[in-house]
């Protein structure tokens, strides 16, 4: 599930199209449309609708169609539909990596010479939808943690499906030094929107996680520098988080970061780091050490314990900035929801960040990794 949904039922005064012959719909249009029962190829009874930050969301007792938002900030770009239908194609193929069975494929919405709308029409295209198969909530990691019913089983069967991805997919054309331009420019760019007044952050707190992770990053460049060299930045997920993961048979794992591919070239630890900061989140800290134990086992790669705790803080940082991003958009949710939500992050970034090891003190970045309670 998305972390910043509205959800509305399917209303059933919702109103027909108002598109006349000649025009484009509108936003509104659209949606009113894809909220009715009968705008489906299949027998729908419901429409149940959740609006994102960037999306429309609509599911019905089967599937899930997804329409973007003409949409533009910093690297997303979905202002039209060209660059929409772009998007959703890239969506598709790069999902079906972790959830070949769950991405059905792109539908367009077209429009007919009397202005009606249909989904997959032969008419003029005027958008184009992700068409997916809806996933059991009941089976999502988040809904699994708060029901007690996960064990490192389990976990390990996530790392399992991660793993066939991190192996085959293609590694970063980077050199040490561009993966560490890259990580003091993405710390930059955190801290500047985050220090941002309208945003009510603590700058000085913001300041020292910013100066605490820059510092690990020149401190340690060779451990960095290794990770590199051994080819460990590869093209990931970028967004892994328990409500994109599925306990399913074999393990789903979704809503990948389709519009940005350098966000997605990560090391793996980077990404099961941040996967372990949001299971923290939810009170289960102890996913930490099972994510780890499993990515060891199967990969034989035994990562440092503070290279953890640098992504960990990376991470918590990185999502107090996309958290205080929402107060833009008024329709994600009220404005006390995402600034409480900006100040937990940084005290987590806070508190991951103070594990790191002092400058000088090398040999404490060699231990072994071991559980943590956040």
């Amino acid at each position: 599930m998305p972390d910043s949904v509205v959800r509305s039922p399917r209303m059933q005064a919702d109103p027909p199209s108002t598109s006349v012959p000649g025009a484009e719909p509108d936003l509104a249009e659209k949606v009113a449309f894809l909220r009715r029962p009968q705008s489906y190829p299949m027998p729908v009874q419901r429409v149940e609708t959740i609006e994102t930050h960037m999306s429309w969301l609509f599911l019905t007792e089967c599937d899930v169609y997804k329409l973007k938002k003409p949409y533009r900030h910093e690297r997303i770009d979905y202002a039209s539909a060209a660059a929409r239908r772009l998007n959703c194609l890239r969506e598709v193929r790069l999902n079906r990596r972790l959830a070949p069975d769950c991405y059905l494929g792109t539908s367009r919405l077209t429009v007919d010479a009397r202005g009606r709308m249909s989904l997959g029409g032969s008419g003029h295209a005027v958008d184009w939808l992700v068409h997916m198969r809806r996933m059991p909530d009941s089976q999502s990691l988040e809904r699994r943690l708060q029901a007690g019913q996960v064990g490192a089983e389990q976990i390990g069967r996530v790392v399992a499906a991660l793993m066939t991805l991190f192996r085959s997919a293609p590694s970063a054309r980077w050199s040490p030094r561009h993966y560490r331009r890259h990580l003091c420019a993405s710390l930059a760019y955190t801290a500047a929107e985050l220090r941002r007044p309208e945003f009510g952050q603590d700058v000085d707190a913001v300041e020292a996680i910013r100066a605490h992770l820059h510092r690990f990053i020149e401190t340690h460049a060779a451990l960095l520098a290794e990770r590199v060299r051994d080819n460990h930045i590869v093209e990931g997920h970028g967004d892994l988080r328990p409500e994109h993961v599925y306990l399913t048979q074999p393990p789903s794992i979704v809503d990948c970061l389709e519009f940005d591919r350098e966000l997605r070239l990560r090391d793996p630890v980077d990404e099961l780091a941040f996967l372990a900061m949001e299971c923290d989140r939810l009170g289960h800290p102890e996913v930490d050490a099972w994510l780890f134990a499993a990515y060891a086992e199967r990969s034989g790669d035994a990562p440092p314990r503070a290279l953890v705790e640098f992504h960990k803080a990376f991470n918590a940082f990185a999502r107090a900035k996309i958290s205080v991003w929402h107060l833009d958009d008024p329709s994600t949710g009220p404005a006390c929801q995402w600034i409480t939500r900006a100040a937990d992050y940084l005290t987590r970034a806070r508190t991951y960040a103070a594990r790191l090891p002092a400058p000088g003190d090398i040999a404490t970045i060699g231990a072994a990794h071991m559980p943590v309670t956040p």
